[in-house]
């Protein structure tokens, strides 16, 4: 089989072939990868900074927010836990039978 000169130059024209091939895919590879990088920069440490800050500040805000929406809630139900003590107090008890009430269809 290795005395055969035809083999051996389809087999050698084969290996040239497929590893021109697998150089121009590596370097395609590469040349995307560097547009990738090209057209998105990326951040430098005084933007990240910045962007945290601004999340910290919202949290912040969101939190503040929050407590104030509790306090007025805890204020509400209290005033309405005052109301219904005063009503039940003023008010005579309810009898035992009431009217009974049709509505018309």
């Amino acid at each position: 089989m290795s005395g055969d000169p035809a083999f051996v130059m389809i087999m050698a024209a084969i290996v040239v072939v497929a590893f021109g091939t697998a150089l121009r895919f590596v370097q395609r590879l590469f040349e995307l990868r560097h547009e990738r990088l090209l057209r998105t920069p990326p951040e430098t440490f005084s933007a990240l900074s910045q962007r945290l800050d601004r999340i910290e500040n919202a949290v912040e805000t969101t939190a503040l927010e929050v407590e104030r929406i509790s306090e007025a809630n805890r204020f509400m139900a209290k005033l309405l836990a005052e109301r219904g003590a005063a009503i039940a107090a003023s008010s005579p008890p309810p009898s035992p039978r009431s009217e009974r009430v049709i509505t018309p269809h």
